[in-house]
């Protein structure tokens, strides 16, 4: 039997289980992702994980800077892929999703139409659920509005981070991938309009001002914010220390319960038997893993081993 041919969308490691995947199962006639980049101050260039994965497995690769380029659309057209895979990628043109026969087909780490957008297992995280999952659909003009394949409930444990729950949707979201394809390759497939409803929560990009501390909110939302964002891109606040003020980091911590230090002043700082408290609105928070700023994370033990906080310390 002919094994379906596949170009695959994808950039980050949460891509790359699923491009296992259907690499194992089907025929990959080329992946697609982004162009390389340089950072750090060497300027290092950086290919991402899709790519380095691809490399080793011999896969061709291309890395559009335009997806409406006319010599990039011939390229992938001439290929005659039966359908294209989605996986963290950015926006596809319609002249792109709509050159397969069977479809562009995407794969989200949400249980659509909840959280549609850039970061949906951040955001989970940070609204305390419970349950999230994956959902499979073909892609439209509209971004995570198509008709829905399939989907998987997820359950998310108090222990879950942003770092363990991407994970466990990328391995989850791969077999649910490798079900949706066969489906659709089948023909038996029944798809399912998604329903809007007024509460729908949204997943958008993360930047500087929605991954900040806002020490005036519940231990409850502080503490899905630090879980949200663990270890990357790390929920900050900022710290005045004595006569010096820094961002920092704070990646891991706990609600401290029989608070009686009920009086004190929001965002105070206190060193506490080895450990770093700070008062919130209704509880303190114990931080247990952190990062100043230009320096690696580390436990707060660690932390303190080297690093003195002036007893008037308090962060906002």
């Amino acid at each position: 039997m002919k094994k379906t041919k596949i170009i695959f969308f994808g950039t980050p490691g949460f891509a790359v289980e699923p491009l296992k995947v259907i690499n194992n199962n089907f025929d990959v006639l080329c992946v697609v992702t982004s162009p390389d980049k340089k950072s750090g101050r060497g300027l290092k260039i950086n290919e991402s994980e899709v790519k380095k994965f691809s490399s080793q497995n011999k896969i061709p690769i291309k890395q559009p800077y335009d997806l409406t380029n006319n010599d990039f659309i011939d390229e992938i057209s001439s290929l005659c892929a039966d359908m294209f895979i989605v996986v963290a990628y950015r926006k596809l043109p319609e002249e792109v999703f709509s050159i397969p026969e069977l479809g562009t087909i995407n794969l989200h780490a949400s249980l659509l139409p909840d959280y549609r957008g850039a970061a949906p297992i951040n955001w989970a995280l940070i609204n305390n659920e419970k349950i999230t999952g994956v959902t499979t659909f073909f892609i439209n003009e509209r971004i995570d509005h198509g008709d829905i394949i399939l989907k998987e409930e997820v359950m998310i444990s108090d222990d879950d981070d942003f770092g363990s729950l991407y994970d466990k949707l990328s391995i989850i979201g791969s077999d649910v991938l490798l079900k949706t394809i066969k489906i659709v390759v089948s023909g038996k497939l029944v798809i399912h309009k998604q329903v809007e409803t007024k509460n729908l929560n949204v997943a958008p990009k993360l930047n500087s001002i929605n991954t900040k501390i806002n020490w005036n909110d519940s231990t409850d939302k502080i503490l899905g914010m630090i879980r949200g964002l663990s270890p990357i891109p790390g929920s900050w606040t900022m710290l005045k220390n004595g006569d010096n003020e820094i961002r920092l980091k704070i990646l891991k911590a706990s609600l401290i319960n029989n608070d009686d230090v009920e009086e004190l002043n929001i965002g105070k700082v206190l060193i506490i038997d080895e450990e770093i408290r700070i008062k919130a609105k209704n509880g303190t928070i114990n931080c247990t893993k952190i990062q100043l700023e230009n320096k690696k994370e580390m436990s707060v033990k660690d932390l303190l081993n080297g690093y003195k906080f002036h007893e008037n310390s308090r962060v906002y």
